[in-house]
């Protein structure tokens, strides 16, 4: 299992050894993590890996079977939810139907006590509008807002009260695709502008990967993985990792030589692939199951015989779909011996040589530096 690690000492939320159980069900299995102060760090997994119960038990909603929970260097083990000094914003928002949107963003501050003074909260309220980008908008009604808006509400009552930690639990689930990606720039320059740790859950890995300073992979409440989006992508120590985050293409094989990082592997069809092995990854040994892994961006098709760099793989193939997506053309090449393989070629390319169609002949093929080959584990 491998945990997130922090070279500062300015460390807002710290999981020592925990776990937590339901009945006989282990949802976190033995977490230790670090985040970092200020940081935008998200929890990333498919439905039931413990993401969402790991930032339970930072909200302090759920309480750990065993080990323990900081923020700010103080355990919370049994601080209920409302003395901790983190907000979460929900996927549902949680708005109040029948509170205009000041009232919404001030609820938490009149549930103080003491109580700030009225003009001090309707103070605060306007700057927490401001901060959110919706000044002019208090005496409106939430269901009078799109839901953009509606989300920035949610941030703004979160925020008011000068968290510690912001938690957010899936907040851009329910907007459509052109309005999701909106709200990430948005987030990413709000947490910049407050300057707090923002922990984030999702399972969706381009959300993660665009918004986050470290993820944290999660499976079966372990943490497989952890590191910056670029390290996951680049250098996944294992297939499910390197499956979960974006998209790549894998040949079985068997290694038939090992050196160091250096890793030989024969596929079933007799042909030797070879590529380097991820920082980190368990070493692999002569015999070993494992894969070669390249990721579609860095293939090339071409028709049988253009390739003319001799230190690149190529496998001749078919034609099988062709997808166009604006930025680039998808195509799925059935391959002599290797299964489909998926590339993913660029417009500035497509636009400068004839794109292909299905049933065309062709060949694809990537450099050694594109290769990594994983262990089956």
């Amino acid at each position: 299992m491998a945990n997130s690690t922090s070279n500062s000492n300015e460390i807002d939320i710290e999981f020592r050894s925990v776990t937590k159980r339901f009945e006989d069900v282990v949802a976190v299995d033995n977490v230790s993590l670090k985040v970092e102060r200020g940081a935008f760090f998200s929890f990333l997994g498919p439905s039931g890996c413990g993401k969402t119960t790991s930032l339970r038990l930072i909200a302090g909603f759920d309480q750990p079977s065993e080990g323990d929970v900081y923020i700010g260097g103080k355990s919370v083990v049994g601080i209920p939810s409302h003395k901790r000094p983190v907000n979460m914003v929900f996927q549902q928002y949680a708005l109040f139907p029948h509170m205009d949107v000041a009232d919404n963003i001030g609820y938490g501050l009149r549930q103080r006590d003491p109580k700030p003074a009225r003009q001090e909260i309707l103070k605060r309220v306007d700057q927490t509008l401001e901060m959110v980008r919706l000044s002019g908008y208090g005496k409106r009604r939430v269901w009078e807002l799109s839901g953009g808006q509606q989300q920035r509400v949610a941030l703004a009552r979160a925020l008011i009260n000068h968290p510690t930690c912001l938690l957010l639990d899936e907040p851009l689930a329910a907007l459509d695709r052109k309005l999701r990606r909106e709200m990430q720039i948005e987030l990413q320059t709000l947490q910049r502008e407050v300057g707090i740790t923002f922990i984030l859950v999702t399972h969706d890995q381009e959300e993660a990967l665009s918004m986050s300073d470290r993820i944290c992979i999660m499976r079966e409440g372990q943490i497989i993985q952890s590191g910056s989006p670029r390290e996951l992508y680049d250098e996944p120590i294992n297939r499910y990792v390197a499956d979960f985050v974006g998209k790549t293409n894998f040949i079985d094989g068997d290694v038939v030589d090992a050196i160091g990082p250096l890793v030989s592997i024969k596929s079933e069809s007799g042909q030797v692939f070879s590529g380097s092995q991820p920082p980190g990854a368990p070493p692999i040994a002569n015999g070993n199951k494992a894969c070669v892994a390249v990721r579609p961006e860095m293939i090339t098709i071409t028709n049988i015989g253009e390739t003319s760099n001799a230190t690149n793989i190529t496998i001749n193939g078919q034609v099988v779909n062709r997808i166009f997506l604006g930025e680039h053309t998808e195509y799925l090449v059935a391959t002599e011996g290797c299964g489909e393989v998926m590339v993913l070629s660029p417009k500035s390319i497509e636009s400068a040589n004839r794109s292909f169609e299905p049933g065309d002949h062709v060949s694809v093929s990537w450099g050694p530096e594109a290769a990594l080959i994983i262990g089956d584990t």
